[in-house]
């Protein structure tokens, strides 16, 4: 559930982004600093990623570990990436996905 949650996040970051939406400030200079629309594209295949990969984890596919932590790891990256344009919504995320990492990679399963 946790990557569903984080996968809608980020695709309606995504959406807002494409949308060339006002919500976000620009800064004047930054290492990582795309037009809004690239980072809106970037986010939303993000998103879309991470809800498959939350769908593939509720069906129980045998993918689900490494997939799981492989996208929360990328969205981390590109959250961490965004945080001069939306600090706080990015500092959320990014704090979901270190969670997901976390219990992804402590999971055990009792056969």
């Amino acid at each position: 559930m946790p990557l569903l949650l984080s996968g809608v996040l980020t695709i309606l970051q995504g959406v807002a982004g494409i949308a060339k939406d006002r919500l976000y400030g620009v800064p004047r200079h930054y290492e990582y600093r795309f037009d809004l629309t690239s980072w809106g594209w970037i986010h939303l295949v993000v998103g879309v990623a991470l809800v498959i990969v939350g769908v593939g984890m509720l069906r129980g596919m045998s993918w689900r570990r490494p997939a799981g932590v492989t996208a929360a790891a990328v969205s981390l990256v590109t959250q961490f990436m965004f945080i001069p344009y939306y600090p706080l919504w990015s500092i959320s995320v990014m704090a979901l996905d270190l969670i997901i990492i976390f219990g992804l990679a402590r999971f055990t399963a009792d056969a």
